[in-house]
């Protein structure tokens, strides 16, 4: 059975989230990984001129970015972390819009040299059907890269997750999870070229490692 998503009941899902986590973001940072100072930065787009952050979060980020003098877009599905991320970044120069990954990629006018997401979009969006909209977002030659968790052995496709807790009111996401050679096939049949994906290994032994994918139009 495929995954159904209730797109009103993940906004809400991540309005709540956007509430607790803005505390924790003082000043624009770019990494990949869920570790401080560890694995790669920025570097995997390339030099963008242009970039385009799908499940932008907090928006620290594409904040980075632009203060770099990338023109740097967020795009997220809750109005509450758009509001605050606008606010929190202005000074930047870095842009945000409210929307449904999906809708915004296929409605979308502008192209860019890169597109990426860490532990965003990429993670819970059906891949079958966010490649091909990304892949006709990029100028020709540009990358899109992604990092989330990798696969739990045997756990491969849509994973619900449930919000915090296992108590309340029934808010519920998904999650897609595939092996790295499944996310290369799923790029390729895309339209992507110079796929790669890789799990990197944490910084301490035995803990949970990095999925990084990065792959060119």
């Amino acid at each position: 059975m495929p995954a159904r998503h209730d797109i009103a009941a993940e906004r809400e899902l991540w309005d709540a989230y956007a509430e607790s986590v803005f505390a924790h973001d003082a000043e624009p940072r770019f990494r990949w990984t869920q570790y401080a100072d560890h694995g790669p930065g920025p570097e995997l787009l390339g030099a963008p001129r242009s970039v385009l952050e799908i499940g932008c979060g907090t928006g620290r980020a594409v904040a980075h970015l632009a203060q770099r003098g990338v023109h740097a877009k967020g795009v997220d599905l809750s109005p509450v972390m758009v509001a605050k991320a606008r606010e929190r970044w202005r000074a930047t120069g870095a842009r945000f819009e409210c929307a449904e990954v999906l809708d915004f990629l296929a409605e979308d006018g502008a192209t860019y040299d890169a597109v990426y997401s860490v532990f965003g979009a990429a993670w819970f969006t059906d891949p079958s059907r966010l490649f091909p909209l990304v892949a006709r977002r990029l100028a020709p030659g540009g990358v899109f890269a992604f990092s989330q968790p990798p696969a739990i052995p045997g756990a491969y496709g849509p994973q619900g997750m449930y919000k915090g807790g296992f108590a309340g009111p029934a808010l519920f996401t998904y999650r897609y999870s595939h092996t790295p050679r499944g996310w290369r096939n799923l790029l390729r049949r895309a339209g992507f070229t110079r796929v790669e994906a890789r799990v990197l290994d944490a910084p301490t032994p035995g803990h949970i490692g990095t999925l990084i994918v990065r792959a060119s139009r």
